[in-house]
């Protein structure tokens, strides 16, 4: 079934994530991507990124895409509907998106948190407007809920080091001097529930995921093979370990007040994953994490530099599960945009 969108990754099926890291692997080795010649790829970026802009450029050169690039937080679009636009937004995300649609065949978009609804932006309104608008396939690039492009590069290189599907993989929560996405979290669960490893996601009290991601992931395990369990015990989360993924986050109970939440994780600065704590899993155990890290605040010198630490190879797979991602789209759509487009009766009036 063709890839319309990718939004979440644990919304693809079991056999198809399998067949998207096993192709990003053979791209890794060096085999040739098929050639999407007069095709393009629109990237459209509301906030930062240094490692997504540019996977996605060398990923549309290797597939020899054109590229259509904005970037910068100047775009203030209104994803609600019946508005009246007189205030600080002057396009709508239906405009938007409807032209940026016409211009390429594959358009991704990345847009962060405000920290100024919790439920309005918890339901991702800019990159699901794209989605419902563009009238071709998406790719979000990192919404305030999800990032499945690096969830799938992680996938890949689990799968690249012949990491046992049922081996401990332990999500821990880490300190950070100020709240962070869930996007990343929320996919990194949901990835290793999905591959069927034990999983353990460990954080401290207040800083739950959303239940809806919680119960997701432990319905994936189920499905997978796999189990699942929430813990803040971290010596004991730690033990027989053979993957650690530290990341921060905000928590979600003071989306929208950052002086309680600061307030919250000033006391929490020990949750770093220290030499002595990571020493506790199996020998062999690596330390992962999607970058950009602060060292010796998240992780410390001595853990991320160590031969353990995987976290440049998954830096590296992010351009290719990106190519597959592209690729795969790109095989199972024809021709979009403006090159195919015929223009109605009603538009041409």
């Amino acid at each position: 079934m063709p890839m319309n969108h990718f939004y979440d990754l644990s919304e693809v099926d079991f056999d198809s994530v399998a067949r998207l890291s096993a192709r990003a692997l053979e791209l890794r080795r060096r085999v040739k991507p098929r050639r999407f010649e007069g095709r393009a790829l629109g990237l459209l970026f509301m906030d930062p990124s240094l490692r997504t802009q540019s996977s996605f450029q060398r990923a549309a050169a290797l597939l020899g895409l054109d590229l259509v690039h904005l970037a910068g937080n100047v775009w203030n679009l209104e994803t609600e509907l019946g508005v009246k636009m007189n205030q600080d937004k002057a396009e709508h995300v239906k405009e938007a998106a409807r032209v940026l649609g016409r211009y390429v065949d594959v358009l991704g978009v990345r847009s962060f948190a405000k920290s100024k609804d919790r439920e309005k932006e918890l339901q991702d309104p800019l990159v699901r407007g794209f989605m419902q608008y563009a009238g071709v396939p998406v790719i979000n690039l990192e919404s305030v809920r999800f990032h499945p492009c690096q969830a799938l590069a992680d996938r890949v290189t689990l799968d690249q080091i012949h990491m046992s599907k049922r081996a401990k993989f332990v999500l821990t929560w880490a300190y950070h001097p100020k709240p962070l996405p869930v996007a990343v979290p929320n996919s990194t669960l949901l990835m290793a529930a999905q591959r069927g490893m034990d999983v353990v996601l460990l954080h401290p009290e207040g800083y739950d995921l959303e239940p809806e991601i919680v119960n997701r992931a432990r319905e994936l395990a189920k499905q997978a093979g796999g189990s699942f369990e929430v813990t803040h015990d971290r010596e004991a989360a730690i033990r027989g370990a053979s993957a650690v993924y530290a990341k921060s986050w905000g928590c979600l109970a003071h989306f929208c007040d950052p002086a309680t939440e600061a307030t919250l994780r000033a006391p929490l600065e020990h949750w770093q994953v220290t030499s002595e704590w990571f020493g506790k899993a199996r020998a062999d155990a690596v330390f992962m994490h999607c970058l950009p890290v602060r060292r010796n605040v998240v992780v410390s010198d001595a853990v991320i530099d160590s031969r353990n630490s995987i976290i440049i190879e998954q830096a590296e797979n992010r351009l290719w599960a990106q190519t597959a991602v592209l690729e795969e789209m790109l095989s199972a759509h024809g021709d979009h945009g403006v090159r195919t487009h015929v223009m109605s009766e009603e538009e041409s009036r």
